[in-house]
């Protein structure tokens, strides 16, 4: 009698502590009773059904990721290779959605598998669309095709797409070594243009500068030009001046003018050896050559004379 009693304490003591159940935090289990859909248990301690009323499956609430590797064809039939990671989260903890994410699949790897193929399906649909070229600068678009195409199937199975990261896009190693041979020779390309620019700069600098340096110099030149021609202008000009004077005051004062004549001759001479640095000078010595040489002096003075009036 003692060991029928002892048998029904330790089966009650069983019953109520299978009545409890603990649920941890981040999770949200799913109950069944005769294996149908009975309700959800939120974190923390709960109280069941004894026998009856089972735990069918604890979901997990929390962000979850997951990395693939996969490879597509583009419209050009070049291989590519994707290396992503998705991020995916349950929709939302209505009792709807919890029910969707315990009972649409068998069990977590045929979830994952479907989800895995369905995102790779979605993105190779993309790819074959497109051109070799096109799909490296096409990231953000892919993964805007990839939500648009899959956030409504995610939301039937009660999961929502948070992000999908395409880390790694790589071709076939023949392809990519086209591709840089292709970047170095724009860069050759680029840089061969930036120097004959540089050049080409360089060159129409120095030769502006030559310019400017050429008319400067012409510049200085003809107005040193004209300033050497004011300046033996006004030397002949004096000294047509000083002889006509002479010759004046000499043929007042009833002298001869072959003296002065003679004594000015001499002195050009004399000015000539000194200056002439090696060059012959012809001159014509005679008297009557030095009284016409004369002359013509007194007959310019007495224009200039005349024009000045």
């Amino acid at each position: 009698m003692n060991v029928i009693w002892i048998v029904l304490v330790v089966l009650a003591l069983v019953v109520i502590l299978s009545s409890f159940v603990t649920v941890q935090q981040g999770n949200i289990a799913v109950t069944t009773i005769f294996g149908k859909y009975n309700r959800v248990l939120f974190p923390g301690l709960n109280w069941k059904i004894p026998i009856i009323e089972k735990v069918f499956k604890r979901v997990s609430i929390q962000n979850r990721s997951v990395e693939l590797e996969f490879q597509a064809i583009t419209i050009d039939q070049a291989n590519v290779y994707f290396k992503a990671m998705l991020l995916y989260a349950v929709w939302n903890q209505e009792e709807e959605t919890l029910k969707n994410v315990a009972f649409k699949f068998m069990d977590e790897r045929s979830f994952m598998q479907a989800l895995v193929r369905t995102i790779e399906g979605s993105i190779r649909g993309f790819v074959a669309t497109k051109r070799q070229a096109e799909v490296l600068g096409l990231r953000k678009d892919i993964t805007e095709h990839v939500k648009e195409q899959i956030d409504k199937t995610l939301e039937e199975w009660g999961f929502h797409l948070l992000d999908l990261q395409m880390n790694d896009i790589t071709f076939d190693e023949v392809i990519m070594k086209s591709m840089a041979q292709v970047v170095a020779s724009n860069n050759l390309k680029a840089a061969a243009e930036n120097e004959g620019q540089a050049l080409l700069i360089t060159k129409t600098k120095a030769a502006e500068a030559d310019g400017n340096a050429i008319k400067i110099a012409a510049e200085a030149e003809r107005q040193a030009a004209q300033l050497r021609g004011m300046g033996v202008a006004l030397f002949r000009e004096e000294v047509a001046k000083g002889m006509s004077m002479a010759a004046k005051e000499m043929q007042q004062a009833n002298l001869d003018t072959s003296v002065i004549l003679f004594s000015m001759w001499t002195e050009a001479i004399k000015h000539f050896a000194e200056n002439s640095k090696g060059n012959v000078i012809f001159l014509d010595g005679s008297s009557e050559g030095m009284d016409h040489t004369m002359k013509q002096m007194m007959g310019m003075n007495k224009l200039m004379d005349s024009s000045k009036k």
